[in-house]
């Protein structure tokens, strides 16, 4: 974990490789994924304009490195920049594009529709077709059980889309999982691609 929902916001992120998580924590503690970040964004950007504190809880999703800065040098700096924090203003509502996709993606899709998506978002932000994550996480993220996971991951794997073995996910057909996932996938990327 790197922030938990309700810390202040000490450093701000800038991951070089891999990816971190926001997820919407309830009272509880159960939580999903709203959001994702990977080397295109950066975490606690808000910081820098007066959110002092996260309303998220932020995780490691996959093996990654980053720079990091301290939230107070960042807010100095996004003072005195105009540059800087309409980029903060845009990445920001680029994360509430996801989250407002997501919602609807987990309130109208099917499992195996929203478990494709979240694998292409993955690999995107790796920019891996190989993905390390088990089957708990997987189930924690996409707010199923784990039994799920393996179902949906079985079906898929059958497909021809994915190898999936020990916590090692490898995409072999992108155009299958493209076909496998339902819209919201392409809707953000697509909106990504208007507001960066």
């Amino acid at each position: 974990m790197v922030i938990e929902a309700g810390d202040e916001v000490d450093q701000i992120y800038f991951p070089h490789f891999g990816m971190l998580s926001l997820l919407a924590v309830l009272r509880d503690g159960k939580a999903i994924e709203t959001a994702t970040v990977g080397r295109e964004g950066v975490v606690g950007a808000m910081a820098g304009l007066g959110l002092y504190k996260s309303l998220v809880r932020v995780v490691v999703q996959m093996p990654m490195a980053c720079s990091k800065i301290p939230a107070t040098h960042f807010r100095t700096i996004a003072a005195t920049s105009d540059p800087l924090r309409n980029l903060s203003i845009r990445y920001n509502e680029v994360l509430l594009s996801q989250a407002r996709v997501t919602a609807a993606c987990n309130a109208l899709h099917s499992i195996e529709a929203r478990f494709c998506r979240w694998l292409l978002q993955c690999a995107d932000r790796a920019a891996s077709d190989t993905v390390p994550l088990t089957q708990e996480f997987l189930a924690e993220m996409l707010g199923v059980r784990r039994t799920s996971v393996t179902e949906v991951a079985s079906k898929v794997q059958s497909a021809g889309a994915i190898s999936y073995s020990r916590g090692i996910i490898k995409i072999l057909d992108r155009a299958a999982l493209m076909r496998l996932s339902c819209e919201c996938y392409d809707t953000l990327v697509d909106q990504s691609a208007l507001l960066t």
